[in-house]
């Protein structure tokens, strides 16, 4: 297990040829529910594709130095979204799907607080680890030695403010 490091160039192809994928599946979808923060653009990118309104359900579980210590899961209170009610055909949106459990937990996150309303939750990430517990209904790449996921904007995660700052001072 080593790492795939992900360029910007290569983070969006995954990005458009999942949205193909899901295309050519046939499925008709009523809104995109993205999780956060991986998921973000994720979501971003597939609710402008298929014109669909994006929720967003943050969950968090890494911290520590490099963001690669993995803790208790932890959900936010309530969807951030612009439509009244999340129901219909929805499709959860992430990044990766790594264990399997943030996937899974956030579906029944979901059916716990709109379970009456939904009539079907598939799942869409852009790489699915071998040792996932779970199998997304769409992924781009099937990852089977497990490595760890260098993303593009990873680099703002030990990135140091002031160092910053002066990289864009006036001369």
């Amino acid at each position: 297990m080593g790492n795939l490091r992900v360029s910007w160039e290569d983070y969006h192809r995954q990005i458009e040829q999942l949205a193909v994928q899901i295309h050519d599946s046939g499925w008709e979808f009523d809104r995109i529910v993205c999780l956060a923060r991986g998921g973000l653009r994720v979501g971003d990118v597939l609710s402008r594709l298929f014109d669909r309104p994006l929720a967003i359900l943050f969950a968090s579980s890494y911290g520590g130095a490099g963001g690669r210590s993995r803790g208790e899961l932890h959900f936010s209170q309530a969807l951030a979204m612009t439509d009244r009610d999340l129901g219909g055909r929805v499709l959860v949106a992430d990044d990766l799907a790594d264990t399997g459990i943030t996937l899974a937990r956030s579906l029944d996150w979901l059916r716990q607080h709109y379970g009456d309303r939904l009539v079907e939750l598939r799942t869409a990430v852009l790489w699915c680890k071998a040792c996932s517990t779970v199998r997304p209904d769409y992924y781009g790449v099937f990852l089977a030695d497990n490595p760890w996921i260098e993303q593009p904007f990873e680099v703002y995660d030990a990135m140091d403010l002031d160092q910053l700052a002066q990289k864009y001072a006036d001369p």
